[in-house]
């Protein structure tokens, strides 16, 4: 063989070799002194604080973006029992939300008194009084009966002495508000528990007032089941079932959305009845009250429920800041499920008080309960004297 021929062979083969060698030491993992002593920077997995590893990308994982170590989670422990809480007591509610109330409805305390303390009063006044009552939403004919009973009074006693005609005022709105009216709820079911079903549509609060009425009974000493029929809201029965763990009354739902309300509702009284509860109170879906097969839907809850128990009552929940639309949705639901009571919420949001009077004459339904805030405590039996001593307060 030529020897030029035989060097540059000898020269290829060392240069393969080298090439293996390289590779080979390239690919193999450097052992923690040899990282070290290339990358003196870079720290293992004992040179971290407890707790922290290291990333693909050679930091740790605990760090953040500042370089600042975050405390690792402590281990998850089991979860300990939700402390239940105790609803503040129901007497005197009104009067501790009093405040709230004459701040909102001063419609009536301040501008009904000035017109009234007038030295004379003349029909532009009396126009004046009545355009007044009605932007309070007391509707027209009660709104009338009062302007004719003050006009009477006002002219036979001829006075403008405002302490006289506040209480003349007083007087005939108490009238109107109707203390007569049994505005208890029918909760003296005997061996069996009274079944309450309430119901509204959508936006008024329905769920809620169902939570918070729940801690109207539990201050009350009564034992509790709720029953999450309102299947087609998402989350309304998390809510509900939340509002109930709250003050410990447990809740009956369906894990399925979209479920049959009417079987969720039977199956909360059967419940109820087992355990020998005080009270089943029973949510139900926002109904529309356009929407005719779902006012139908509802009353099909209702007779469901009736195979079981008697429903003892059934509350209507409204928003007194819709005004008459309230007034239409009562009339409707009343027609379909037999309305007992009214729930009046955000009542102290609203100069509008009138709405109480209204909504009595129209559907001949007391109003039993009233919303004056966001607390869970600010649900409160309504008082008719109290209430118009309110609606009279001025600033």
């Amino acid at each position: 063989m030529d020897s030029s021929v035989l060097i540059t062979f000898i020269v290829l083969a060392v240069i393969l070799v080298g090439l293996v060698g390289f590779f080979l030491v390239r690919g193999r993992p450097l052992s923690p002194a040899e990282t070290k002593k290339r990358y003196p920077e870079t720290r293992d997995e004992h040179d971290l604080p407890p707790g922290a590893a290291e990333d693909s990308a050679g930091e740790a994982s605990g760090a953040t973006a500042t370089g600042t170590l975050v405390e690792p989670e402590a281990p998850e422990e089991t979860a300990a029992e939700p402390a239940v809480e105790t609803p503040e007591p129901v007497a005197g509610r009104l009067a501790r939300l009093r405040a709230r109330l004459i701040k909102s409805n001063n419609i009536f305390g301040k501008s009904l008194l000035a017109l009234l303390s007038q030295d004379s009063i003349d029909d532009d006044v009396w126009d004046e009084i009545e355009e007044t009552l009605l932007m309070a939403d007391l509707g027209t004919d009660p709104a009338l009966e009062l302007v004719d009973a003050l006009k009477q009074r006002v002219k036979v006693e001829g006075t403008t002495d405002p302490q006289r005609v506040r209480a003349m005022l007083h007087e005939e709105l108490t009238k109107l508000v109707d203390p007569t009216l049994d505005r208890s709820l029918n909760l003296q079911a005997e061996g069996r528990p009274a079944v309450v079903m309430v119901v509204g549509v959508n936006g008024v609060g329905k769920t809620t007032t169902v939570g918070k009425l729940a801690r109207v009974l539990v201050a009350e000493d009564k034992d509790v089941v709720l029953g999450a029929a309102d299947t087609f809201r998402a989350a309304a029965a998390e809510q509900l079932t939340t509002w109930g763990a709250r003050v410990g009354v447990p809740t009956v739902s369906s894990p399925i959305e979209g479920a049959d309300p009417a079987s969720v509702a039977f199956e909360a009284v059967e419940k109820a009845i087992e355990v020998e509860a005080d009270v089943v109170m029973v949510d139900t879906a926002g109904r529309l009250q356009n929407k005719a097969n779902l006012m139908d839907e509802l009353g099909k809850v209702k007779r469901v429920i009736e195979k079981k128990s008697e429903v003892d009552e059934v509350l209507l929940v409204l928003d007194a800041t819709t005004g008459q639309n309230g007034l239409n949705q009562a009339k409707v639901f009343s027609e379909v499920v037999n309305v007992t009571g009214i729930v009046l919420t955000k009542l102290d949001g609203t100069a509008r008080g009138g709405i109480v009077v209204a909504i009595q004459r129209q559907l001949g339904v007391p109003v039993k309960l009233i919303g004056l805030g966001e607390g869970a405590d600010d649900l409160a039996p309504f008082e008719a004297e109290a209430f118009v001593d309110a609606l009279l307060e001025e600033n």
